[in-house]
This record gives structure tokens, C-alpha cells and sequence, in this order.
């Protein structure tokens, strides 16, 4: 049975927690569709149904991960940066993250567009949490939208599904084995969230500390733009559009968010002559 939180003049409107549901992104859609006000949270031990971008599968055994789904009702965002609410989610967890799993500061990263990641002690780039944004607009603002954190949390490396080990890791591992409390990590994340979401509603974007954690910058990235390959070096993103700023041989690239499959580090800094 799930269990549910909600008091007057708190940040959140509903927060509910279940064991298990298909998805907490259909369910928390369904709220808002339903009007309820923001800002609503759903958190699951389990999902049977998750996904992520691109409607791809999110699965975590029960308790491994930290699942939830937030709604908001931002009334005063703009359509042009409704991408800046999952960014502000992504910066909100990963600073949580770190302190829950008791890691040093900038031991977690962005990989762009919405990725947590880690970095392996062979270079290679490691996925921690997904962040799924989706929103609805009038055609000037945004009326209502979902974000979506997946985040690897007590999930040990032996039990990683053999065809994503190579590309993921957990909180656990990254913090060298210590046990990460799922609960701790949620009451860290509403509290960076609530002054982040509301600085966002007053017109405020945390630009700087966004583009500062992204780890794209300076590797050689490759994005597939859903049958066209387009591969640089990351230049940085654009914290007006939210693109990914690409150098192609002798040009600059910018890749929008709603444009990308899949967006892939394949090495450090390049030397372009």
C-alpha cells in the first residue's frame, strides 16, 4: 500500500511512497492531469514499467535504486526553457548524491543531456542516474511537466545486468562498497531541490553550475541524432538553449536536446590542428 506525506505551507503538495508500481512517471502525469497542484512526488522501491529516454527500459532490483517522478506546474517557464527543469532536478541530486553516499565534491558529473555519471578509474565515463523530462506548454509557457530520476544507489557490481556493467555503476560502488540509504538520499534531494525550483520560477538558472559539470566539455563526443552521426569535441553547452556545443573539424555544431537518441564520450581531449 503506498504511504502518503502532505502538510500546509510545505513545499510539497503529495508525496507518496510505494513499494511498486509500473511507472511512477504515468502515475505522477496522471495527478497533474487530474489537478493536482505542484509539486507532487511519487517514489518507488520498485518499477515493473520504468523507462527512460526515448521510451528505453529503467530497471533496478527492489530497494537498489532510488525511483521517483516529480510534477510541477511552472507557469512563468517558457517553452524555450522548459529543458531547465530537469537540468535543475540533475543539479539538485547530484549534489544530494554526493552527500548521501558521503562522496568529496566533484565526484559526480553531467554527461549531457541529463545524465549522472561517475568517472572509472580506467577514464572511462560510468552512468550513476538518468534524468526523463517531459513537459506540456500553451505554445509560450509551460503548463505542466514530469521529470523523472532514476538513481543507482544500493546496488552492488555483482549485480549488474551483464550487458550494461560496462557502462553503469551505482552509489555503492562509487563510494568504494559503503551501503547508500535510500531515504537519506530523498530528504537531501527535496531540500537542495526546493531553493533551486523556486530561484528557477523567479527566473533564475543555475547556468554556471550546470555548464561547470559537464563532463562532454573537452572528450570527444559522439551523438547520434537518430540515423545521422555527428562526432567533436565538446565545446561546452549553451545555457540559453540547453544545446551541446560540438567543434566538427573547422565548424561549431549545436545540438538541441529534442534532437538526440544517444550522446557518447569516446575519449579525451582531442588534438585538432
Amino acid at each position: 500500500m503506498p504511504t502518503s506525506e502532505a502538510s500546509g505551507g510545505s513545499f510539497l503538495s503529495r508525496l507518496e511512497r510505494l513499494e511498486s508500481v509500473d511507472s511512477t512517471q504515468r502515475l505522477v502525469r496522471e495527478w497533474l492531469d487530474a489537478g493536482t497542484p505542484e509539486v507532487a512526488v511519487a517514489v518507488a522501491a520498485h518499477q515493473t514499467a520504468g523507462r527512460g529516454r526515448r521510451g528505453r527500459g529503467w530497471t533496478a532490483p527492489p530497494g537498489a535504486a532510488l525511483l521517483l517522478s516529480a510534477g510541477f506546474r511552472p507557469s512563468r517557464l517558457g517553452t524555450r526553457h522548459a529543458w531547465r527543469l530537469a537540468a535543475t532536478l540533475s543539479l539538485a541530486m547530484l549534489d544530494a548524491a554526493e552527500e548521501a553516499a558521503g562522496l568529496k565534491d566533484d565526484t559526480l558529473w553531467l554527461k549531457w543531456p541529463n545524465d549522472i555519471v561517475a568517472d572509472a578509474a580506467d577514464g572511462r565515463l560510468v552512468k550513476v542516474a538518468g534524468v526523463l523530462g517531459e513537459s506540456v506548454s500553451d505554445g509560450e509557457r509551460v503548463e505542466s511537466a514530469v521529470v523523472g530520476i532514476g538513481v543507482n544507489t544500493d546496488w552492488p557490481a555483482e549485480l549488474f545486468p551483464a550487458e550494461l556493467a560496462p557502462s553503469m555503476s551505482s552509489l555503492r560502488e562509487v563510494a568504494g562498497g559503503r551501503p547508500v540509504d535510500n531515504d537519506a538520499l530523498l530528504d537531501a534531494f527535496l531540500a537542495r531541490l526546493e531553493p533551486r525550483y523556486e530561484a528557477l520560477r523567479a527566473g533564475t538558472f543555475d547556468a554556471g553550475g550546470w555548464s561547470g559539470r559537464q563532463r562532454t566539455t573537452g572528450r570527444l563526443v559522439e551523438v547520434d541524432l537518430g540515423g545521422k552521426m555527428l562526432g567533436g569535441e565538446g565545446r561546452g553547452v549553451d545555457p540559453e538553449s540547453g544545446a551541446l556545443i560540438l567543434r566538427a573539424g573547422d565548424r561549431l555544431e549545436r545540438v538541441d536536446t529534442g534532437e538526440v537518441v544517444r550522446c557518447r564520450i569516446i575519449g579525451g581531449l582531442p588534438n585538432f590542428v
